[in-house]
């Protein structure tokens, strides 16, 4: 009886990986690409924001709580549109007590 058992259970095992490997369990070939644009949708509407860095805020801190969510773009986009707004500084240069240039983003990007 235990033989008999220990084969059901071989050939399940090998059915379940002849499965797997042919079939899979995972979507394939799906990949999702976002984009994301700072091109503001009216004249008006200024496509960065003015902030004081208090001790502690980064970059991201500081456009995560203008936005009141995540971020809707790559960070190296974040760090390309900062640099661009304060003449090539990098996040990491910023210094508390100064006010910097920080790209607006909207959640519907």
């Amino acid at each position: 009886m235990k033989k008999m058992a220990g084969v059901l259970l071989s050939i399940l095992v090998i059915y379940v990986i002849y499965y797997d490997l042919n079939h899979g369990t995972l979507p394939a070939g799906q990949s999702q690409s976002i984009e994301a644009s700072t091109i503001p949708s009216a004249e008006s509407d200024p496509v960065f924001f003015e902030k004081k860095v208090n001790p502690g805020e980064t970059v991201l801190s500081i456009i995560e709580l203008n936005l009141d969510g995540p971020i809707p773009v790559g960070i190296d986009q974040v760090v390309s549109d900062f640099s661009e707004l304060n003449n090539g500084l990098r996040p990491e240069e910023i210094k508390s007590g100064k006010t910097y240039k920080f790209p607006k983003y909207s959640q519907d990007n």
